[in-house]
């Protein structure tokens, strides 16, 4: 299960280049169910997600170099590439997904916080750089993102 909140920011935190990230290229085989490939540096899945946006079931598989460059040719709209930046929250264990959007989205930026509970998802309480919070606007969602037309 994948219990995440997403947030717009207003800005960048103080060295964000300090901190760890992944580069991130997904392609949606298809949108309602979300069947997604995605390469996280040099790991490969796919991965299935269930309905909803609080919290939704989630199937990561992993898949080989070869079937990934298969697979990303049979998606439908936009590739999304972004940087992920692993921002830890000092006093939690909890984590930034801080998502830096690449052309066709720049300049999206949006983060991300996975919880254990919806209870602990609720009771979160953003850092003074959030902006509007965004889970539930389906807008923002990646599966949406990729069937945007520019």
């Amino acid at each position: 299960m994948e219990i995440e909140r997403k947030f717009l920011i207003k800005e960048f935190p103080a060295d964000l280049e300090q901190y760890s990230f992944h580069v991130l290229e997904q392609g949606y085989l298809n949108t309602d169910p979300v069947v997604r490939v995605r390469k996280e540096d040099d790991s490969y899945y796919l991965t299935y997600k269930g309905k909803g946006f609080l919290a939704r079931e989630e199937y990561n598989l992993p898949l080989n170099e070869t079937a990934y460059a298969h697979l990303i040719t049979k998606a439908d709209g936009n590739i999304i590439k972004k940087k992920r930046y692993l921002i830890p929250i000092e006093g939690t264990e909890l984590t930034i997904e801080l998502d830096v959007f690449a052309a066709p989205f720049a300049p999206l930026i949006l983060a991300e916080v996975e919880f254990e509970s919806i209870e602990q998802a609720q009771s979160f309480v953003p850092p003074a750089w959030f902006g509007e919070d965004v889970t539930e606007n389906r807008e923002y969602s990646n599966s949406t993102l990729s069937k945007k037309v520019f």
